[in-house]
């Protein structure tokens, strides 16, 4: 059901949206200051093209052990983030994912929206993990 469910969701949009945050992570990384959040941009991305059957998680509870991303730099970055893009981006995926929620076959739809919504709160630290990983199983 995830795959058909991923093949609607880039056929509708999602192909679009990842490679809009394909091309915002690309001139992150040109401005050199912006690499935190452009490794950010792809990692929304890559959730974005498929979000079903994924989840957006800590990357320090998935690795064992904090990194940049995860520690008191990645706190920092991720308010900015929030400031600047983060609370925009999470309310326009939340407004979406409402309308989308309003139709019966929208709700699959509405609630990876939902997703997206927070992740792009504070996407610094996390990464993206199958539901069907190791991860969930302890």
């Amino acid at each position: 059901m995830r795959t058909i469910g991923n093949i609607l969701w880039i056929i509708f949009g999602g192909l679009v949206s990842a490679i809009s945050w394909c091309i915002a992570g690309i001139i992150m990384a040109l401005t050199i200051v912006g690499l935190p959040w452009a490794r950010a941009c792809f990692t929304i991305a890559n959730f974005t093209l498929f979000p079903f059957g994924r989840d957006a998680v800590n990357r320090a509870r998935v690795t064992g052990y904090n990194d940049i991303g995860t520690g008191p730099a990645g706190t920092i970055g991720n308010i900015l983030w929030f400031f600047l893009a983060g609370f925009w981006l999470a309310l326009g995926h939340l407004f979406i994912g409402i309308g989308l929620c309003l139709t019966i076959i929208g709700i699959p739809f509405g609630i990876q929206h939902f997703k997206l919504a927070l992740i792009s709160l504070a996407p610094i630290g996390k990464t993206i993990v199958d539901r069907r990983s190791t991860y969930y199983a302890a």
